[in-house]
């Protein structure tokens, strides 16, 4: 059986997608088509509403599905507030936010642990995008630093980036994530430019670390299981 193709609507931006990034097409080992969504900018979409932009979703949703795509996601944790509208109105699996991970993962947590996020802007990661996500709107979240390397490549859109100095918040942040709440026993990251540091992340906090690779990688095997 051929390979099921996952679409995804990017936001329209410049800055470096190391290998590990939702939009490194390296990063898969299953077909991927991108198309960006005119005018959906990383600011737009994490400090303004992106419901604003749905129409624009819609369209090129469509088009990847006629390109052949049999599941869509996006790259953007934020994205979650248009889950239920996204799924109705593109007709095929939608897979918004790799915060959707949160519920299956505390269901495989013992009972006194929980999921803790890592989000690039905790002041903007509300509980409307965690209800969204099917998520308790009340799980432990930590941010990356507003002014940091990675805050400022992303939302000022630069061509470049400090790759070292991004580790080195994400490692800081996440370790911050469960010194400060001890009861987290998983980490799900919510941006999706967040996965290239999973596994450091994970080593240097000795816990499980989900991001939208495990997600897509869980989304498309259901959409072309192997063949034994």
């Amino acid at each position: 059986m051929e390979r099921a193709a996952v679409g995804i609507l990017m936001l329209e931006t410049n800055f470096p997608r190391p290998l590990g990034d939702i939009g490194h097409a390296h990063t898969w080992d299953f077909p991927v088509h991108m198309r960006a969504v005119g005018g959906a900018s990383a600011q737009k979409v994490v400090h303004q509403d992106p419901r604003a932009l749905f129409d624009a979703f819609v369209q090129v949703g469509r088009a990847l599905v006629a390109q052949g795509c049999t599941g869509l996601t996006t790259s953007c944790g934020f994205l979650s507030l248009m889950q239920d509208d996204l799924k109705d109105a593109l007709g095929v699996p939608f897979a918004s936010s790799s915060l959707m991970q949160i519920p299956m993962i505390e269901a495989m947590l013992p009972a006194n642990q929980q999921v803790g996020v890592l989000t690039i802007s905790k002041e903007s990661l509300s509980a409307a995008h965690l209800h969204a996500a099917g998520a308790r709107d009340d799980v432990p979240v930590e941010g990356l630093p507003r002014d940091g390397a990675f805050a400022t490549a992303i939302f000022e859109d630069l061509p470049e980036m400090d790759v070292t100095a991004c580790h080195a918040e994400m490692c800081e942040m996440a370790q911050r994530l469960v010194s400060k709440h001890e009861t987290v026993g998983a980490i799900v990251l919510e941006c999706t430019n967040m996965a290239p540091y999973a596994a450091d992340i994970a080593e240097i906090t000795g816990r499980p670390v989900y991001s939208i690779v495990s997600f897509l990688n869980w989304f498309q095997a259901g959409l072309a299981p192997p063949r034994f």
